[in-house]
């Protein structure tokens, strides 16, 4: 795999973890009935979320053209 390739998947790593991150404290404010902070973190969840897709694509597309 190219190296633009293992970026792209480092990346998505990143991103998935700090998704999970924040779906963890959109939970714990969920549960101590703080919404706002919950609907903040589950948001920003959801971008690092969109992001790793991102990611996650351009490593599939460069594996494409690796072996294409």
């Amino acid at each position: 795999m190219s190296h633009k390739g293992a970026e792209h998947h480092e990346h998505a790593a990143e991103h998935h973890e700090n998704a999970a991150e924040h779906h963890r404290e959109a939970a714990k404010h969920h549960e101590t009935g703080d919404h706002e902070k919950a609907a903040h973190h589950a948001l920003l969840a959801h971008g690092h979320a969109l992001h790793a897709a991102e990611h996650a694509a351009e490593a599939a597309k460069h594996h494409v053209e690796q072996h294409a």
